[in-house]
């Protein structure tokens, strides 16, 4: 095996994304995605049973086109990689059992991957590198992560602030939600409004025309007895909480069907953005500053929201945090941040999972990988 530049091949099945990445060392290849989202706007949602069955179809035609994009064969693959966790159980053991198969097949090292690093290893590919980071196209020495990183991840099934102390072995959760992810609560909300799913775009582009400030809903998790203070932090300083926020919006909407009004259906969408990215870009940016964290990673699909974008851009400059946002195609679930991860566990001399291991879907962050 090459452990200097390892050509790893990544497959990521944890919700309705089916996909397939292959790096070299730090070099991005490929990353080939087939992606299930149509079968599930009638429902308003991912139906697991319906994503499952969807990676069954596509992962053989997936693997290939990766295959043939790259420009390589399968006995050329000096590991594999495969997201093991957290996710939706059925499309995990997709996942997985295709890794397993094409792992004893091929008699190549299966790495057991966590889907919520991998995110944040993205940042390690050849021009994606955070800025001030070492290495980079043309540089000849491979990228690194800054010291004191942090990542914000915000997807539909995840809200959390992390500390990358290694990327390897040692990442630190500092805060989460704890009951429905952004992008829930994005969907949610879009249902209320009859606006459909995916409900995040949906919500970005009807807030633009509406008014932010016309109605004041709550922000979870901020009151004192849940913040603390620095000295003696509360229960929640770093967590969030958008259930809340999803059932103010729905009283708030029955109160003008009540009245007989027509709903402004922009402002609400307007006013209930700003709720979520306000409460996100504050506990994010207060957990970096009490933590030393000098430079944070936004990744998940939540990432593409453009009011999300600029607040947290804002905010981290008047705190003096660098943010880096990898390209969105990489921030939502691929195939290559799996496939990334997995060449840096390899080059760190990582022992491989095997082949015993069982798909994990509430698979904590601090598991970076699973052991053998």
């Amino acid at each position: 095996m090459n452990r200097q530049q390892p050509l790893v091949l990544g497959i990521e099945s944890s919700c309705d994304e089916t996909g397939v990445g292959i790096v070299r060392g730090t070099a991005l290849l490929t990353n080939t995605v087939s992606s299930s989202m149509d079968e599930h706007v009638r429902f308003g949602g991912v139906i697991p049973e319906i994503a499952s069955r969807a990676h069954l179809d596509a992962f053989v035609p997936t693997l290939r086109q990766a295959l043939d994009d790259a420009g390589v064969e399968l006995a050329d693959v000096d590991a594999i990689a495969v997201t093991s966790g957290p996710g939706l159980a059925g499309a995990l053991m997709v996942g997985v059992c295709a890794a397993k198969a094409l792992a004893v097949a091929t008699g190549k090292p299966l790495y057991a991957i966590n889907h919520l690093v991998a995110h944040v290893g993205v940042g390690l590919l050849d021009g994606r590198s955070p800025a001030g980071a070492s290495g980079g196209v043309g540089s000849g020495v491979a990228p690194r992560l800054p010291d004191n990183l942090g990542a914000l991840l915000v997807s539909g099934g995840h809200t959390e602030i992390l500390k990358i102390n290694s990327i390897t072995d040692d990442v630190q959760l500092l805060g989460s939600t704890i009951d429905d992810a952004a992008g829930e609560a994005y969907d949610k909300v879009a249902r209320i409004l009859g606006l459909g799913y995916p409900g995040g775009p949906a919500i970005d582009r009807l807030a633009k025309t509406g008014n932010p400030k016309a109605i004041r809903f709550p922000r979870g998790l901020t009151q004192p007895k849940y913040m603390g203070s620095a000295e003696e932090p509360g229960p929640h300083r770093y967590d969030w909480s958008f259930s809340g926020l999803k059932t103010a919006v729905a009283r708030c909407v029955e109160q003008f069907e009540a009245r007989g009004e027509d709903v402004p259906v922009a402002d609400v969408a307007a006013a209930f953005q700003e709720a979520v990215v306000d409460v996100i870009t504050s506990k994010a940016v207060l957990a970096c500053r009490e933590h030393g964290i000098k430079d944070v990673l936004l990744g998940g699909g939540v990432a593409a929201n453009s009011r999300l974008r600029e607040l947290t851009g804002q905010r981290c400059a008047s705190a003096g945090i660098r943010l880096h946002v990898p390209p969105l195609d990489l921030c939502t679930d691929n195939g290559a941040m799996v496939a990334a991860l997995g060449a840096q566990l390899v080059m760190a001399g990582v022992a491989p999972s095997g082949i015993r291991f069982a798909p994990d879907s509430s698979m904590p962050v601090t598991a970076v990988s699973l052991p053998t």
